[in-house]
């Protein structure tokens, strides 16, 4: 049984939490565990940020020490990668001295190799380093983290802390140098600028890492909570240039509306200001992290520019600023631990990600970001994913997918429809919708996920101090909300294997999952974005570039023809291969007996398949339940009074 679901209530989390912590590699050296104490004096860290031509961020710390062995470490593990993800690799170039010059060789230890071990020469009080973080060039290597217009710093890639002490209890004094006339936005309070220079406020090592910066060219700062609201809310928007930056007053509305229906929802803030970090580029790599005070988002240039288009990804940031509440304030247990190099345990991503997937959903609905087709269109595309795309589910439960960022760095797999990748997220929205239907079932539309949204995660308003929780609070928490057997409920969910998805809160919302032959506006959204052409729930298959298969699901008509991800589709009925041509082959199909002919090549040899398929062209899509109350219409419509 994971960690979580063993923990029965909050003092037995801890507990076993306890335990956890005192797991350490088996070296005789390990360093020694966090001390309750604070670390003796102020680490000082400044960044260059300027070198973005060959994208180099170089990196000055100085650190106050006494005589003796020292154990500098790496950040490795994570929060929000929920998995040893440091980019250690990247590091270059460490030099350390002291205050009077004397050069301190260090060891990287052989079994950990995120700690750097040394001797501290007598008489000194303080050591210099000097490294460079070599961030990605090409695209096999990473993310782009630099760009000539734009610089995503996130500290733990620019920092070593001393080993022994509880992340929250060693202090930094922070500062960066960014190219002349860039401005940035990141949660960290400004202490002082000179120029390019920026000095900010002393913050605990725990608070750094989890406050990223977003520097760049062009920038564009907006407030998005009311003029006179006590805790502001700003949007801090980076771009390839100004032309990206023009956000109408309908745009700027809907983002505006967010904030005000996230706060309707939880009743709470546990941050002292918000910052959404919006990078909008071709060429600084996407992302979504979240952190307590702010969040990282990365999408394309045209997300203002082409609104349209952008539609489908505009649940990025409802996602990200859930987490506020669901992950960085209430966490599970297994997931807080003292330090960076602690490993954490993932038993709990089923609420942590999977009920902030499903809010991050709701609340573009109710913002406006989204239309309510759209939000409808989304959930039919996860469900059909889930339900027709995940026969993975028959040897691997849901729970166990929780592991998977621990498994794999998000590598795209060989057959993830039976491999299962982290599953959690959307297949999490599908329990909660379930759970949000449930309770409004059972109090007859009185009660509902908000209210535990509210009792749950908007405690202690005010406070950013974590909130620890396990499997059983959840239950109660549930329970508190409408009694019902809640642990029954979430274990059958989370340990089942079907058949099929978890569709009951759907049927319950109103609605039902149904195929036709026209896809939906979502689904043309993610193919226009992904630059695929997606036949899953046809003949089993995704077109990536050029004919190649860019994913081929277990059980198809494809996968039982014995076609695989990376073969290239030359022909159909002996046509050069075009979209165009397999998609009206698939229509004919169905009204003759004939099976449809696939030249295929795979290295240098090519060969022939029949796929005995004709039943048309299936794309998913939500369809009314007669006579049933629209439950769905209710959770998506807005809280917020009309202007």
């Amino acid at each position: 049984m994971n960690l979580l679901r063993a923990c029965r209530g909050r003092l037995a989390c801890l507990l076993c939490l306890a335990v956890v912590l005192g797991i350490g590699p088996a070296a005789a050296a390990a360093p020694p565990a966090p001390k309750g104490g604070r670390y003796p004096g102020t680490i000082a860290v400044a960044v260059d940020l300027t070198d973005t031509s060959r994208r180099l961020l170089r990196v000055a710390e100085s650190l106050p020490v006494r005589p003796g062995p020292l154990t500098l470490w790496y950040p490795e593990w994570l929060p929000g990668n929920h998995a040893p993800r440091g980019p250690i690799e990247a590091l270059a170039g460490l030099i350390i001295t002291t205050d009077d010059g004397r050069r301190v060789e260090w060891t990287r230890d052989p079994v950990d190799s995120f700690a750097f071990r040394m001797v501290v020469p007598k008489r000194a009080s303080r050591l210099n380093l000097e490294f460079q973080y070599a961030s990605p060039l090409l695209k096999d290597q990473g993310r782009f983290v630099a760009t000539p217009e734009i610089v995503g710093l996130q500290w733990n890639a620019v920092v070593l802390y001393p080993a022994g002490f509880d992340a929250r209890r060693i202090e930094f004094e922070p500062s960066i140098t960014v190219p002349a006339g860039w401005q940035f936005g990141t949660a960290l309070d400004v202490a002082h600028r000179d120029g390019d220079r920026i000095r900010f406020a002393s913050v605990s090592l725990d608070a750094l890492i989890d406050s990223p910066i977003f520097a760049g060219r062009h920038f564009r700062q907006v407030l998005l909570s009311d003029p006179d609201a006590k805790v502001p809310v700003r949007l801090n928007v980076v771009a390839d240039d100004a032309r990206s930056l023009e956000i109408t007053a309908e745009q700027l509305a809907a983002h505006r509306a967010l904030v005000q229906e996230a706060l309707l929802l939880y009743g709470s803030q546990h941050y002292a200001h918000y910052d959404f970090l919006l990078g909008l580029s071709g060429n600084f790599s996407g992302i979504g992290l979240e952190h307590h005070q702010s969040s990282e988002n990365a999408l394309d240039a045209d997300y203002f520019s082409d609104w349209d288009k952008s539609a489908v990804s505009r649940s990025l940031l409802p996602h990200e600023y859930t987490h506020s509440w669901n992950g960085k304030f209430r966490r599970p247990a297994d997931l807080w631990t003292p330090h960076f190099n602690t490993p954490m345990r993932n038993s709990g991503l089923w609420v942590y990600e999977g009920m902030t997937q499903y809010w991050g959903q709701v609340l573009s609905a109710r913002s406006g970001l989204w239309k309510e087709e759209l939000a409808r269109d989304s959930i039919a595309a996860i469900a059909a994913s889930l339900d027709r795309g995940r026969p993975g589910r028959r040897w691997r439960a849901l729970s166990d997918t929780t592991n998977q960022p621990l498994l794999t760095p998000r590598r795209p797999l060989s057959f993830a429809s039976w491999q299962r990748s982290e599953d959690y997220y959307n297949e999490g929205l599908l329990i909660w919708l379930d759970a949000d239907t449930k309770l409004r079932e059972l109090t007859q539309g009185q009660r509902s996920l908000d209210d535990f949204a509210r009792r749950f995660f908007g405690v202690n308003d005010g406070s950013s101090t974590p909130e620890l929780y396990g499997f059983e609070d959840v239950v109660a928490a549930l329970n508190d909300v409408a009694p019902f057997d809640w642990s029954s409920f979430l274990d059958s969910r989370l340990e089942g294997h079907g058949p099929g998805a978890p569709l009951d809160g759907l049927a319950r919302s109103g609605w039902m999952l149904v195929y036709t032959d026209k896809p939906s506006e979502f689904t043309k959204g993610v193919d226009e974005r992904r630059k695929t052409k997606d036949f899953s729930y046809s003949l089993g298959i995704v077109m990536g570039k050029d004919g190649e298969l860019s994913d081929v699901l277990w059980d198809s008509p494809a996968f039982n023809a014995g076609l695989a991800k990376g073969m290239t589709l030359v022909a159909v009925d002996g046509r050069a291969y075009s979209y165009e041509l397999l998609r009206d082959t698939i229509k004919a199909a169905k009204s003759g007996a004939a099976p449809i002919e696939l030249l295929m090549k795979t290295y240098d040899r090519y060969s022939t398949v029949k796929l005995d398929y004709h039943d048309g062209l299936q794309y998913p899509h939500l369809e009314r339940i007669d006579h049933t109350p629209d439950r769905l219409a209710d959770i998506l419509r807005q809280r917020r009074p009309n202007p």
